[in-house]
């Protein structure tokens, strides 16, 4: 079990920086694995990826330096365990509410008695060459990224900073602006705003980290400015359309007088 570069990082009050990988592509993954990102996140949650399909994702981040995070879809214990053994280090979960469904998240990527993951020994044991290695290992190198995206999530956000084992919180500004009734497509809303700096204050009390997401450099420059440390770039296909968008938009400057 290779240290978690990422949890080892946080621990040193260094930030981090990965993106969003939503265009199932293991290549995309593989790319940006190689660009230098200190992680890569794989979506599950708004896309049709399956177990297979993770696993090739997976395996492509494998080939790079950068820690494997899976976006899993809400408190699924079995796509949990199927992405922990299929080489994930960490997960990243949606629409967290309660104390009680962080709890059952972080018990879902540890064994017993820490947990309650049940042993699968594939990929991670290096397919049970380091299974001893591995168990022995594993708990303490799974990052756990809680996203605080609900209502219910901020009311509650005392008591879900009190579980042991949440390594992140993850504020999901464009499904906190939904649920306010704010268009999250005009962003800055002074609303969201108040809530980032609340879990920031709230997670800070409790050594736990903050992560904010950013689409361009100046968004990185300012919420690290804000003091989030867990930056989530992207995602890919945001990158993409933006670059297009601006070569395009050259290209007519210079060829449409």
């Amino acid at each position: 079990m290779y240290l978690n570069k990422v949890k080892e990082k946080l621990r040193n009050n260094q930030p981090v920086i990965g993106p969003l990988i939503g265009l199932q592509s293991p290549h995309v993954a593989e790319l940006f694995g190689y660009a230098g990102f200190d992680f890569v996140v794989i979506e599950c949650e708004h896309n049709a990826l399956d177990a297979a399909d993770v696993e090739h994702m997976l395996m492509a981040v494998g080939n790079t330096e950068a820690v494997p995070i899976v976006r899993v879809p809400h408190l699924d214990k079995s796509f949990i365990q199927r992405s922990l053994d299929s080489g994930a280090q960490g997960i990243m979960a949606p629409m967290v509410k309660t104390a009680e469904d962080a709890e059952i998240l972080v018990k879902a990527t540890r064994y017993p008695g820490e947990g309650t993951r049940s042993w699968g020994g594939l990929r991670p044991t290096k397919y049970t060459l380091s299974s001893s290695e591995y168990l022995n290992n594993s708990n303490d190198n799974m990052i756990v990224v809680l996203i605080i995206e609900t209502l219910a999530a901020v009311q509650n956000l005392d008591s879900i900073t009190d579980v042991d084992g949440v390594d992140v919180l993850m504020v999901g500004k464009w499904d906190l602006s939904l649920a306010l009734g704010l268009d999250p497509s005009d962003q800055p809303h002074a609303e969201v705003e108040n809530i980032v700096e609340n879990v920031m204050s709230t997670a800070k009390k409790k050594g736990i980290e903050v992560g904010v997401s950013a689409t361009n450099p100046q968004e990185i420059r300012e919420v690290l400015c804000k003091g989030a440390r867990f930056i989530n770039y992207g995602p890919d296909y945001a990158l993409l359309s933006h670059a297009a968008k601006e070569g395009m938009s050259v290209f007519r400057e210079l060829t449409e007088k």
